[in-house]
């Protein structure tokens, strides 16, 4: 860290502990309430001050995560989609014939849902139900921020596909495993996640590539700030941000380097609202970074466990947290 514990002011106290009693393997807050997605078949509600309320989702493992504020949907080893409301209310949304594990899920407008399974893509609309058949087994999803436009992250590249329409999806070419893909919150960049401690990008209105490296460790989160100024990534010993504020955004540029530590950061959240950047630690730790200045408040101190999950509420006055072990809270700012 950039500074002891004792130096940094701390809300750590302000947390309320939840037993989640499982790893947490992901978190959405419906309607103010926080959704606590277990590793294996439930999802925990918590209400405010009330008990913890369990939504049994699946008959085995939790393997995909989506949300978009109003309902949560989930992908198991069990073969199905099921999307879960705020009040803990399940439906199924499709079942794979052959039971085969859906563990890639992005949800998008209109209530547009994709999943994927093996070397397959299916995309759910409006307008009904298409299938897309790919080289490789798919990777990440994530549908454009308008328009009904998939990109889906594969082996050598991404696949960008308009379900709606007649034609051939375009390609983007990149040689290694591409494991997850965001795009930017203005639609003008495409950002993956690779196997290789790396990071892989696109400017789509020329297919320009973007290399970002210098990371420890395979980047697992990333997270866009509020107007979509800064790209958030875990993967190093400190939060390393990606500057996306011009026409070319990271092309020649250096990454912003704040709250370094011993331990290596493993999840990101940046706040709905203000440049500030919840960063969770391998050993446990929550630190809140802004980054104007790089100022840090702790937010959880380090535990047994690496965090495994955070996320704040639409207002950003609340985070929730989970870890590996179990252990999870809901802190007020």
């Amino acid at each position: 860290m950039s500074s002891s514990e004792n130096q940094i002011s701390s809300i750590a106290e302000r947390a309320r502990p939840v037993d989640a009693g499982a790893p947490v393997v992901a978190i959405h807050v419906l309607n103010g309430i926080a959704a606590f997605v277990l590793a294996e078949e439930a999802i925990l509600l918590v209400d405010g001050d009330g008990a913890p309320r369990r939504a049994a989702a699946h008959a085995g493992g939790i393997l995909a995560v989506a949300s978009d504020g109003k309902r949560i949907v989930t992908g198991g080893d069990d073969g199905t989609l099921v999307a879960t409301d705020p009040a803990g209310a399940t439906e199924i949304v499709a079942s794979d014939p052959q039971r085969r594990w859906i563990d890639r899920v992005a949800l998008g407008p209109d209530g547009a849902v994709a999943w994927g399974v093996g070397k397959e893509v299916f995309v759910r609309t409006a307008r009904g139900e298409r299938h897309l058949a790919l080289p490789s087994s798919a990777g990440g999803l994530a549908f454009a921020p308008k328009g009904v436009r998939l990109a889906v992250a594969r082996y050598n590249g991404v696949t960008l596909w308009f379900p709606n329409v007649t034609g051939t999806p375009e390609e983007l070419s990149w040689k290694g495993s591409h494991l997850d893909v965001t795009f930017s919150p203005d639609g003008r960049f495409l950002v993956t996640a690779m196997q290789e401690p790396t990071l892989h990008g696109w400017r789509l209105a020329d297919a320009r590539d973007m290399r970002m490296s210098g990371y420890a460790a395979k980047v697992r989160s990333m997270s866009w700030s509020a107007g979509g100024k800064w790209l958030a990534t875990a993967g190093a010993d400190q939060l390393v941000l990606w500057p996306f504020q011009g026409k070319d955004g990271p092309m020649g540029k250096q990454p912003r380097l704040l709250a370094p530590s011993k331990s290596r950061v493993v999840v990101v959240a940046c706040h709905p609202r203000e440049e500030v950047v919840a960063v969770g630690y391998e050993d446990g730790m929550i630190l809140l970074v802004r980054i104007e200045d790089g100022a840090e408040v702790l937010a959880r101190r380090p535990g047994p466990a690496p965090v495994s999950a955070i996320a704040w509420d639409a207002a950003g006055s609340q985070l929730a947290f989970g870890t590996e072990d179990g252990q999870a809270g809901l802190v007020a700012l």
